[in-house]
């Protein structure tokens, strides 16, 4: 599935199971709900915080498709065309980075 099918089926979704979308800024809060919701289970599982045991059977990656869920909402609110947008940014990361990481006596 390319971005712009994500994008065309959450639309879809919204115009047959949801009434509409949620408004831009209670959209933006539910982000970053999921977005916390994603770094509590890394924080958890992969970083220096014990696991509770509530948390050991959530699915990282269904918390992950939340986020993406939100974010297509988002764009499709605001006009944004997440496909071109990506496109742009991975040529801007590629210029401006193109050497920078190499550079990095951190990542050695």
């Amino acid at each position: 599935m390319t971005l712009e099918q994500a994008q065309q089926q959450v639309d879809e979704w919204i115009k047959t199971h949801g009434v509409r979308y949620f408004n831009e800024l209670t959209n933006m809060a539910m982000l970053t709900e999921e977005v916390g919701e994603v770094a509590r289970i890394m924080a958890r599982r992969y970083g220096e915080q014990s696991e509770k045991e509530s948390d050991k059977h959530k699915d990282l990656g269904d918390e992950m498709a939340d986020v993406l869920w939100v974010l297509i909402c988002l764009a499709n609110q605001t006009g944004v065309n997440l496909t071109e947008a990506f496109a742009r940014n991975l040529e801007k990361k590629s210029q401006r980075d193109k050497d920078r990481h190499h550079q990095n006596p951190k990542l050695k």
